[in-house]
C-alpha cells in the first residue's frame, strides 16, 4: 500500500499536541529498533512513532502502516516518496508532532523547566540578543530565554543540522520576534506559543498559520 496520490496535502502546516500513549501501530523495523534500546528510551520511541504513524495516516488518507515513514532512533524522522516533511519533539509525557509539504521543525518544553538563565544565554546566545535580555526583569528574562530556546531548537530541526554546530548562530530579536541565522541569510517563518503546561515552537513556511490540534 502507498499514500493515495489523489489526497491533497493539508496546508498550512498541521500540528498535534498531546500525551505519549501506549504504542498501537509500529512497523516491524520500528519494533526491532525499539527493542534494542534501554527500557525508558524504548517506550518513548515506540509511543512517539506509533502516534506519528496514526496521525499521519489520518492526514494522508492511508493506513498507519502504509505511511512511508523512516524514523530510526536518534535521527530526525522523514517521509519517503515525496510525501512531505515531519518533525517531532517530546518532553516528559508530552509530544508535539508536525507535518508540512515543506521543511518544518518543532520543539516542546515544560514551562517550569529549570533553566540556568545567565549561563545559558551567555554561553549560547549571540551578543546582540544577550544585550536585549539583560534589559529585562529576572522573571521576564527567564521566559524570554525559554522562548528563544524552543524557537532555536525548532529552527535547527527545520535546518537539518545540530545544536552543537548551529545553536550559537541563531538569533531571536525579542522586539520583533524575528529569528535569523548569522552567516547563512536564513530568516524562516516562526511561531511560539503557550499551551499550559507547555511552551512550543514551530519553524518553517506557513508556521504563523499552522493548525494546532490538542488531544
Amino acid at each position: 500500500m502507498s499514500v493515495p496520490a489523489d489526497v491533497p496535502p493539508p496546508t498550512p502546516p498541521r500540528l498535534w499536541l498531546g500525551p505519549l500513549t501506549a504504542p498501537v501501530s509500529l512497523s516491524v523495523q520500528e519494533r526491532d529498533w525499539g527493542g534494542a534500546l534501554p527500557e525508558a528510551r524504548r517506550q518513548v520511541y515506540w509511543a512517539s512513532r506509533s502516534r506519528l504513524r496514526n496521525w499521519l495516516g489520518d492526514l494522508l488518507g492511508c493506513a498507519p502502516l502504509a505511511v512511508p515513514l523512516d524514523s530510526p532512533p536518534g535521527r530526525a524522522p522523514r517521509l519517503r516518496d515525496d510525501a512531505g516533511w515531519v518533525s517531532l519533539s517530546h518532553s516528559g509525557d508530552g509530544l508535539l508532532l508536525a507535518y508540512s509539504r515543506q521543511p518544518i521543525g518543532v520543539d516542546l518544553e515544560p514551562l517550569d523547566r529549570p533553566l540556568a538563565v545567565e549561563g545559558l544565554m551567555r554561553r549560547f546566545f549571540p551578543p546582540q540578543e544577550v544585550a536585549q535580555l539583560e534589559r529585562l526583569p529576572a522573571e521576564e528574562r527567564r521566559h524570554a530565554v525559554l522562548c528563544s530556546w524552543v524557537l532555536k531548537e525548532a529552527a535547527i530541526k527545520w535546518q537539518g543540522t545540530g545544536l552543537a554546530t548551529d545553536l550559537r548562530h541563531w538569533r531571536l530579536d525579542h522586539g520583533s520576534g524575528r529569528l535569523d541565522h548569522a552567516g547563512q541569510a536564513l530568516q524562516p517563518e516562526c511561531r511560539t506559543a503557550l499551551t499550559p503546561p507547555w511552551r512550543w515552537a514551530v519553524v518553517g513556511a506557513g508556521a504563523a498559520q499552522a493548525w494546532l490540534e490538542i488531544a
